[in-house]
């Protein structure tokens, strides 16, 4: 049975072998060549530090999949909206593992504080991305044509979003103050 968690530094070989087929042979990343090990390392700790979730989905001990969330923008008034990346190993698509793991991730980025949630995604012929989001209650936010350059041709970008908990209908809690 499939296992979602939180990744561990053990995770990143496995992730970076993952994010590197869809570098080289999908569009859903704009990247063309793939990140090392260490450049994927960098990412996860950056995302960690931000007190946001980087999840994988394993079976057997083996890694299927990974997905987390980072801050849509960097400028203080996005700090509740984020940016959702879900990246699956080529022998698990068609399973739900996908989906049970972006579920797991936006109940984890509602518990940290996010309100709404982005989806930017390579491609509009990605029909597996924009079908999970779809699935998971995401709506689309609009399409911006022709802005990448991968495998010869034109990639748009579709840009998907849904809000999380109380969403825009009131203001986000205030922290309380340490003292």
């Amino acid at each position: 049975m499939p296992l979602i968690r939180p990744s561990r530094d053990e995770d990143i070989t496995a992730i970076a072998r993952i994010y590197a087929h869809h570098v080289l042979h999908g569009t859903g990343t704009f990247e063309t060549t793939p990140p090392t090990e260490a450049d994927m390392a960098t990412r996860r700790a950056d995302v960690l530090a931000k007190g946001l979730p980087w999840l994988v989905i394993e079976e057997n001990g083996e890694v299927l999949g990974f997905a987390y969330g980072t801050w849509f923008k960097p400028r203080p008034a996005y700090r509740y909206s984020a940016e959702d990346s879900i990246y699956m190993a080529p022998e698990s698509h068609g399973k739900g593992l996908g989906r049970a793991l972006l579920t797991e991730l936006l109940a984890r980025l509602e518990r940290a504080g996010v309100r709404r949630v982005m989806a930017v995604i390579g491609d509009s012929d990605n029909a597996g991305s924009i079908g999970v989001h779809r699935a998971l209650g995401f709506e689309p936010a609009g399409v911006i044509p022709s802005c990448g350059w991968k495998f010869e041709r034109w990639l748009d970008i579709v840009l998907m979003q849904k809000p999380l908990g109380l969403g825009d209908s009131s203001p986000p809690e205030t922290p309380k103050d340490p003292a």
